[in-house]
């Protein structure tokens, strides 16, 4: 069976947002202070780039740069950024909370997801903090949350795609496992071979500086991307033995 594979940008502007959808891209996810992780993006650059865009637009709900563990003031703060993100009728939503021993906060993420409903959510790199991830992957999927964005632990999705082909093993057709982090036209066709996933998470981060104002670069990069992208031909992860 061939597979639509899907591709998720990361952008900081609406510029970006726009070149993104221009290249090709399915999904974007808003979000600020790229260079420090990314946190929640004023309400009203959520508005203008939902308005101006025609491909579904996710925002990530992080209150602070840092570790995942949140105090009760700070999840309190993200169930008023899910609120606005809801008001806005956007698509979905990226989140992660963990515990003090970095195993995924379950009570709290599925309170997260109920309030987030009906967006989608994607349970973000937080993932990768955790110690166990098959463990942790049953964890999310206690939670509700539609997708998990991961490198597999490691630096980026191309240095942990042994984990990533396990991960979107494990899952089946229970959740969508999206590789993330160093990702390009370079070796996205080797990361999508060896892990057998079906979407796709990339800043772009490793080919331009985040904030860079190359928007014609940027553009070109997630087109390339996309060409790789629908050039392969693998059957359904679910159907994959691994290796």
């Amino acid at each position: 069976m061939l597979i639509d594979r899907l591709l998720e940008v990361t952008v900081e502007s609406l510029d970006t947002a726009l070149a993104a959808e221009r290249g090709g891209a399915d999904r974007i996810e808003v979000c600020a202070e790229l260079t420090h992780g990314g946190v929640t993006p004023p309400a009203a650059a959520l508005r203008k780039i939902h308005d101006e865009l025609e491909i579904p637009v996710f925002a990530i709900i992080r209150p602070r740069a840092g570790n995942f563990v949140y105090s009760d003031a700070e999840f309190q703060v993200m169930l008023r950024s899910i609120d606005t993100v809801r008001d806005l009728s956007l698509e979905g939503v990226a989140l992660g909370i963990l515990r003090d021993d970095c195993t995924i906060d379950i009570e709290r993420t599925r309170e997260l997801v109920d309030a987030a409903r009906p967006l989608e959510v994607t349970f973000h790199r937080a993932f990768d903090s955790t110690p166990d991830f098959l463990r942790a992957l049953d964890d999310v999927l206690r939670t509700g949350a539609t997708r998990i964005l991961t490198s597999g632990g490691a630096k980026g999705a191309p240095e942990g795609a042994a984990a990533l082909r396990q991960l979107v093993h494990a899952a089946g057709d229970r959740i969508m496992v999206v590789p993330g982090a160093g990702l390009h036209s370079g070796n996205i066709a080797q990361v999508a071979a060896e892990t057998r996933a079906n979407e796709f998470h990339s800043g772009l981060g490793t080919v331009l500086p985040y904030g860079s104002t190359n928007l014609a670069k940027f553009e070109s990069e997630i087109h390339s991307m996309k060409r790789v992208l629908h050039s392969l031909n693998y059957t359904s992860a679910t159907k994959q033995q691994p290796t």
